[in-house]
């Protein structure tokens, strides 16, 4: 289906488990390749969707010198946007708690930017997802980050964990984009690439 790919030798810039999973389902096949500690910081001007995007596109230039011609590289950034705040991955426990208490009963976006790159093309995207979550009480909002330690996760949470199974009321959007990358775009972006 990704024939126009066949001339590339196809590289995920992410340690991300849940990319990694939700690539594979594309039936490509890639190899994991990272740098460790790259800078993820951004100019306080960015809002929303331009974070993200800022971000994987900031991943990817770090690769470009590492880049053979023949390789296309995917790099990703996943951020929790209450529309006033960014969430990104929480450093503790009790960061987690008050990312947590804060999405409780209310809908935050999850915005993950994209960013394909090769030695002489570069594409950047991203897609937004509406998620609705219920009141939670600080005993639910305790039990899943004690018993599933979300510090790897934009938000402190991952959707197809327990807090999504008891939290989750509604989503708008893509479901893969909130578990960290929205592969029916990517999918749609690489027909093109």
């Amino acid at each position: 289906m990704l024939d126009n790919l066949n001339n590339y030798k196809i590289i995920l810039g992410s340690n991300s488990p849940r990319r990694k999973e939700l690539l594979a389902g594309l039936g490509v096949a890639f190899e994991v390749r990272t740098i460790p500690d790259i800078d993820e910081s951004y100019p306080s001007s960015l809002q929303g969707e331009e974070i993200p995007e800022y971000i994987a596109r900031k991943k990817a230039n770090s690769y470009l010198d590492k880049l053979a011609d023949d390789e296309l590289l995917i790099t990703g950034d996943t951020i929790v946007w209450t529309f006033t705040e960014v969430m990104g991955k929480p450093a503790n426990r009790e960061e987690a708690i008050s990312m947590l208490s804060k999405l409780s009963g209310h809908v935050h976006e999850v915005v993950t930017g994209v960013c394909i790159v090769t030695k002489r093309k570069q594409e950047t995207f991203s897609v937004s997802s509406a998620v609705c979550f219920a009141e939670l009480s600080m005993e639910e909002i305790e039990y899943y980050v004690d018993n599933f330690h979300p510090f790897d996760k934009a938000g402190a949470y991952g959707i197809q964990e327990w807090i999504g199974y008891v939290g989750v009321e509604a989503i708008n959007g893509s479901f893969y984009n909130v578990m960290g990358l929205p592969i029916q775009r990517l999918y749609r972006e690489l027909q093109k690439f």
